[in-house]
């Protein structure tokens, strides 16, 4: 879609710092979706440089807000792949579409949010009061809203290497074949059992021990639109995270 009210685009180091009207571009696939009668500048968060995948000094793995779906699905943690694959978009989008995109967009669908969310993962935020870190979980505030302030932009998700060593399991669930995830959980296991990540079927990443956790999860946390009524979604949440804990036990 144009954007008929932007009047300019610049890279980030020629930004100046951001002033409103401002958007930061990276993949744009949300962006360039619908009007955004706001926007007056484009401020170009690839000219940045920033590397898609950085292995961190303890092992764990910092991946820059930048970094693409398909750059991250390339990574052999066999649990990036079968998130990837949730997006349910052709690979030309997956080239562009970054992982912070992802995550600032908010969709409860988001497979970006399951991903890290369920990895421990640790949000890097930037902007004009300096820098800030935030848990994936409390990033994101509800559907479509973030912890994001005026200005202030993702920097990139850092995962530790604990996280990344546990094993993994991921179940989703559709109104219709390849249809926007309705329910998306990934579980991971420790020494004390299996934690559920619950997302698609929530308004925001939801995290539960165990499958009758999901009985926990209060009412106003379900999500509803065209692709499942609430109800729904919680009956193939806790049939899903069945699932996902006989897988890993």
């Amino acid at each position: 879609m144009d954007l008929d009210t932007v009047r300019e685009y610049v890279d980030v180091a020629a930004a100046g710092g951001w002033r409103p009207g401002d958007a930061w571009l990276a993949g744009g696939t949300w962006l360039f979706s619908e009007p955004q009668p706001h926007v007056r500048r484009l401020v170009d968060l690839t000219s940045a440089g920033w590397p898609p995948l950085r292995t961190t000094a303890g092992g764990g793995l910092e991946i820059a807000a930048t970094c693409t779906v398909a750059e991250l699905a390339a990574h052999p943690h066999p649990l990036f792949a079968a998130c990837a694959r949730a997006f349910l978009a052709p690979s030309a989008v997956q080239r562009v579409a970054t992982v912070g995109g992802n995550l600032c967009t908010a969709l409860p669908a988001g497979p970006m949010i399951a991903l890290t969310a369920a990895l421990d993962g640790v949000c890097l935020l930037t902007g004009p009061g300096g820098e800030r870190t935030v848990p994936v979980t409390e990033f994101v505030a509800g559907a479509g809203t973030t912890v994001l302030g005026p200005g202030e932009l993702l920097r990139s998700v850092t995962l530790p290497p604990a996280a990344l060593a546990r094993p993994a399991a991921v179940r989703q669930a559709s109104l219709y074949p390849r249809g926007r995830s309705a329910a998306l959980l990934v579980g991971t296991r420790d020494g004390a059992g299996v934690t559920l990540t619950v997302t698609g079927s929530t308004v925001r990443p939801v995290r539960v021990r165990g499958a009758d956790g999901v009985d926990g999860i209060a009412a106003d946390l379900w999500f509803a639109d065209v692709h499942g009524d609430a109800d729904w979604r919680r009956h193939m949440t806790a049939r899903l995270a069945r699932e996902i804990v006989e897988e890993l036990s």
